[in-house]
């Protein structure tokens, strides 16, 4: 090809790149935004959040769980993630499988966060250190 000859164009692809962690941003402060999700006490018995959960995987829409233990925050994420692959829920809830959570493939990991979307806390530094267990 010369420099006079018009030049083919180059095709790109724009997407933005797939989300690497489970739990990046994840926790925001309670209060902090007014939000037209649904939102869930996430401090409710198992039974109540393992229905909540089952429901909301395959409901269009995202949520928002608030909570002021960390436990309980990864229980949420354990939840979702079982709840959206076809899992026992209750179990997920109760002994989350952390190893499988870490090892979630980035569609996963963007699938969850199209539900959970956030956690709201007024203990954001204790939510996000028991997150801390679930980087990979």
């Amino acid at each position: 090809m010369t420099h006079d000859e018009p030049a083919e164009p180059v095709l790109l692809s724009l997407s933005a790149p797939a989300r690497r962690s489970l739990v990046a941003d994840l926790v925001r402060r309670a209060d902090s935004a007014p939000t037209a999700a649904e939102v869930v006490d996430a401090d409710i018995p198992d039974a109540e959040l393992s229905a909540f959960l089952a429901r909301i995987a395959h409901a269009g829409h995202g949520f928002v769980a608030v909570t002021t233990s960390g436990p309980r925050a990864v229980a949420v994420v354990a939840g979702t993630v079982a709840a959206l692959c076809g899992e026992d829920i209750p179990t997920a809830i109760t002994a989350p499988d952390l190893a499988f959570l870490r090892g979630l493939k980035p569609p996963a990991i963007e699938a969850t966060r199209s539900v959970l979307l956030a956690i709201e806390t007024t203990a954001e530094q204790a939510i996000e250190a028991a997150l801390a267990v679930l980087e990979p």
